[in-house]
């Protein structure tokens, strides 16, 4: 009762940080149907190609002990060399199949999990695993029951799959009899290829179905309840990278904002190429000019940009740009040393766009 509790309230879905976590431990998203399917893969790459070309080198290796055995040079190490190629071609012919189904069941994972490596299992000793009672009602777990329910579902399909396959030859089986043991390899090759291909078809539709199955089950189980993202997001706000983050963007919204009050501004005095001040003043709202925006360099160019499409006027006061940027910030009334200064530039503005002027 308790575990239905507990997964009832996890309602929130798993952050990235949960994700990067269990796939840190080897916990990911993974269905062994895709194994299955890739192996089959490489089995019907096999039939097709590889075991033609490993018995054809195996072949040409044992014809000189078939044909010409009196050829055989058996003094002098003569014996030695031919035994050592004939071994080499064995070890060699064999190994390209082998590889080939490692590299197979390597493919299924990478292409599922992407390329993972963990030591978390290996080297963690657990002495509750040494408990036979855990194992034991695992053993009778609704996840292991699904799986078998699968495998059992798999077994009957492709079983279904290979009848149909080979209902067809029961009638024909008379004509292996009167087959050369040449055409019976080359006949068993090309129906062994057909069911693998057909059975593959099916191992596809199931694995997609599997992996998809596999992936809602993950997603579910890495779940969190709405205190455990609380208690996430505060242990990684303590990250200085992610701190950082937070305050670049804050940063740019402030800097969003601030650049969205340009186009109410009344003036804008710069220097004129590194410095831009935007100032308004209501005298019904405010006691002195106010800053609602001011920047350097490339800031101070897009400030001006902005001014000039919404026909704010820019005014060319270096000493004055250079002194209001540097002692008032912005959404602040400038300092009490520059009314002068302003009040003649605000006069100006106000005049050429027929304002009252302020007194």
């Amino acid at each position: 009762m308790a575990e239905d509790t507990d997964d009832d309230s996890k309602t929130e879905d798993p952050t990235g940080k949960r994700l990067a976590d269990a796939r840190d431990k080897g916990q990911v998203p993974k269905s062994q149907e895709f194994s299955h399917l890739f192996v089959l893969g490489a089995s019907l790459v096999l039939i097709l190609m590889v075991l033609p070309w490993s018995f054809g080198r195996i072949s040409v290796s044992l014809l000189p002990f078939i044909e010409q055995p009196h050829a055989i040079i058996m003094d002098g190490g003569g014996l030695e060399n031919v035994l050592r190629d004939l071994v080499t071609s064995v070890v060699i012919s064999m190994a390209v199949p082998l590889i080939m189904l490692v590299v197979a069941v390597v493919l299924a994972s990478v292409v599922q999990v992407g390329f993972l490596f963990t030591t978390e299992k290996v080297f963690q000793f657990d002495l509750s695993r040494l408990n036979p009672l855990p194992a034991l009602a695992q053993k009778f777990s609704m996840k292991n029951l699904v799986e078998f329910l699968k495998s059992l579902a798999k077994l009957v399909i492709v079983s279904i799959v290979i009848y149909i396959m080979l209902r067809p030859l029961w009638g024909s089986v008379d004509h292996f009899i009167a087959m050369s043991m040449i055409d019976i390899v080359k006949e068993t090759q090309h129906l062994s290829a057909k069911i693998i291909f057909a059975v593959l078809l099916v191992l596809l539709v199931l694995g997609g179905a599997d992996y998809l199955y596999q992936r809602f089950s993950f997603m579910k189980q890495m779940r969190m309840t709405k205190q455990e993202v609380k208690e996430e997001f505060k242990q990684a706000e303590g990250d200085p990278l992610i701190k950082g983050k937070i305050r670049q963007l804050r940063m740019e919204r402030a800097r969003n904002r601030m650049m969205g009050n340009i186009p109410t501004a009344d003036v804008v005095v710069t220097n004129p190429t590194h410095y831009a001040v935007a100032l308004k003043y209501d005298p019904a709202l405010m006691g002195a000019p106010t800053v609602v925006a001011k920047g350097v360099d490339h800031l101070a160019m897009r400030i001006r940009e902005i001014a000039e499409e919404n026909d704010v006027p820019l005014i060319a006061n270096p000493a004055l740009a250079r002194a209001l940027y540097a002692s008032a910030e912005v959404n602040e009334e400038i300092p009490a040393d520059h009314y002068k200064a302003v009040a003649e530039i605000i006069s100006y503005v106000f005049k050429m766009k027929r304002k009252p002027i302020p007194r």
